[in-house]
């Protein structure tokens, strides 16, 4: 039903003057407002700004507030002035994901209508049981507990607890539909089998909050996004997402991961640790241009730690920079 697929960037030819005509590049933020911005967010929303910059696009910004935790408006002003800040400029929003449940609701009610939803009535300690393998983002690989159960057994477990919604992915012995394949602008050719590196996954939680998968989905196709730019520990959840832009007809944008920013003692940056958040950094910076260009010196975007304004890092901006420097970089402040 499915084939393989190959992520690019389609190019029309117009015959009337024999030139290529490229559609134009929008880029997107998407931060969650569970709390200030630290420099590993920043980093990630400054390539995505710069790639989209240096192409001539568009930038939408979007704040992911599905989850109760992160549905506080002081944080999400507070996100949207440290962009402001920063120079990164958006053209089109914020866009709130709380508003916009009724899109992933008509998304849900197609998947369901093909037969592909499921409830998952199991725990997150049975999911999280000490034997079972993960997903490369630390997800447990789900084998499909609930896969096969009858009207009467799905009745009787849904009146001891409200279950969470999976989508079927393909059976392992289908390789054509199971195999998902795309390259990253800065990792390169990847390649993940559903069925045995994913497992049927969460589309609505048990609390009824729309899955991170479903929603962004939605959402990028919705505001015509073409590229995506994010840190490299959401790798592994491009599979996922491809798979479900095939299921409902959505274009494929062009995915590029960028490494992840690392404390001296091995930690990823946190907003939960309050690792370097905007806060800290805007007073001992003082301003922006002295702290994206020390950010640029450290992560390779620049040959040094100059001073420098957004739109001056977009004039030298290229994948090639951040494909040589795409390993995780360890920062400290002296």
């Amino acid at each position: 039903m499915f084939g393989r697929i190959l992520v690019r960037m389609d190019i029309s030819i117009d015959n009337t003057d024999t030139t290529c005509t490229v559609p134009p590049v929008v880029g997107r933020f998407a931060p969650s407002p569970s709390g200030r911005m630290h420099l590993g967010n920043i980093f990630s929303c400054l390539c995505a700004w710069l790639s989209a910059r240096s192409q001539d696009g568009r930038v939408v910004l979007r704040i992911e507030d599905l989850d109760d935790r992160c549905k506080r408006p002081e944080v999400a002003a507070q996100l949207i002035d440290d962009l402001a800040w920063l120079g990164l400029e958006w053209d089109e929003g914020p866009y709130y994901q709380h508003e916009r449940t009724d899109l992933y609701v008509e998304a849900l009610q197609r998947l369901e209508r093909a037969r592909l939803i499921y409830p998952c009535f199991c725990t997150r300690a049975e999911l999280h049981a000490a034997s079972a393998p993960h997903a490369s983002d630390g997800t447990p690989i789900y084998r499909g507990a609930c896969r096969g159960l009858s009207d009467a057994e799905i009745a009787h477990r849904s009146t001891l607890r409200a279950p969470a919604l999976r989508l079927r992915v393909p059976d392992v012995d289908d390789v054509n539909d199971d195999m998902i394949e795309f390259v990253d602008r800065t990792y390169g050719a990847q390649c993940e089998a559903l069925a045995t590196e994913c497992g049927d996954f969460l589309v609505r939680r048990s609390d009824g909050v729309f899955a991170y998968q479903l929603a962004v989905v939605v959402d990028d196709a919705a505001m015509g996004v073409t590229e995506i730019v994010r840190g490299c520990d959401l790798l592994g959840s491009t599979p996922r997402q491809i798979y479900l832009q095939r299921l409902l007809g959505l274009p494929t944008p062009a995915y590029a991961h960028v490494p992840l920013l690392m404390s001296p003692d091995g930690r990823r940056l946190s907003k939960r640790d309050r690792d370097l958040d905007l806060g800290e950094l805007r007073a001992r910076f003082g301003t922006p241009e002295a702290l994206l260009g020390w950010l640029a010196g450290k992560t390779g975007l620049a040959d040094d730690s100059t001073p420098r304004t957004a739109a001056q890092l977009a004039e030298g901006f290229s994948w090639e920079r951040v494909r040589t420097h795409r390993d995780n970089v360890v920062v400290a402040l002296a």
